[in-house]
């Protein structure tokens, strides 16, 4: 029997990049995966359903960073699947400026993106395994989150203030919830990527002077894939990891132990 057999899987940011990695990688082992997006998920379905696994998107703009959004999306999850084993917290955005000028509206949209966003989520799920969803479930049954945290959820960066404040925010609220709440039979953890190549990253790669300096400090000597973060957070959502609570896990190419 595959891990996520009979699982339902929510994954925001899902069109692309990292959270498509995630949910095709649920689909292998099993899971029904709502994909949870604002912008078109078509090839993200394909790509499901090629691996075996059933794709439900769902539209939902995480700019919004209200409790309202948050709490609507989840209300059409539980009516599209009836419950939800594992809530992949994944949809982000990066504004890049010196912090004598960054603008208002970007520290904005950056917060409530990446951190507003996913504190709600959290929250409207754990309302309802608390409310009867674990009732619901097997004796032995648990609910997972896992949120995306950052390299700079421990460092600075260069030119993305908002960024920083808000990585470090997501790794804060993951330790927070987690004490309140491991007792709850939830386990809410974070994966804190390296550099992964993705669209986010762009910028970066595209400076010959910046992607040579990052690929000299990563001791595996390369950029990492959507597929490295895939993995760590099957074995966050699974049994595997039922002990593991609040924890910042690193899949950093051996960056922060440098």
């Amino acid at each position: 029997m595959k891990r996520f057999e009979n699982k339902v899987v929510v994954v925001t940011g899902s069109s692309r990049g990292i959270g498509r990695a995630i949910a095709v990688a649920f689909a292998r082992e099993g899971a029904k995966v709502l994909g949870v997006a604002r912008s078109e998920q078509g090839e993200t379905a394909a790509q499901v359903r090629t691996a075996g696994g059933e794709f439900i998107p769902l539209a939902f703009d995480a700019t919004q960073g209200t409790q309202k959004n948050a709490v609507d999306v989840m209300a059409k999850v539980l009516e599209r699947a009836g419950q939800i084993d594992v809530l992949v917290n994944n949809a982000g955005t990066i504004r890049r400026a010196p912090a004598v000028d960054f603008s208002e509206a970007d520290w904005n949209d950056v917060l409530r993106t990446n951190l507003s966003t996913p504190f709600f989520l959290c929250q409207v799920a754990a309302k309802w395994w608390l409310a009867g969803g674990r009732t619901q479930s097997p004796a032995d049954a648990r609910l997972k989150i896992v949120n995306i945290a950052s390299l700079l959820s421990f460092q600075g960066g260069i030119l993305v203030s908002a960024y920083a404040a808000s990585k470090h925010g997501i790794a804060g609220i993951t330790k927070a919830l987690a004490n309140e709440w491991a007792k709850e039979r939830i386990n809410i953890n974070a994966i804190a990527p390296g550099y992964i190549a993705t669209e986010n990253t762009r910028a970066l790669r595209e400076d010959a002077a910046r992607n040579r300096a990052i690929l000299e400090r990563i001791p595996e000597n390369r950029w990492g894939t959507p597929e490295d973060i895939a993995g760590s957070c099957i074995f966050l959502a699974s049994g595997d990891s039922n002990y593991l609570n609040g924890t910042v896990l690193t899949a950093d190419g051996g960056w922060l132990g440098r």
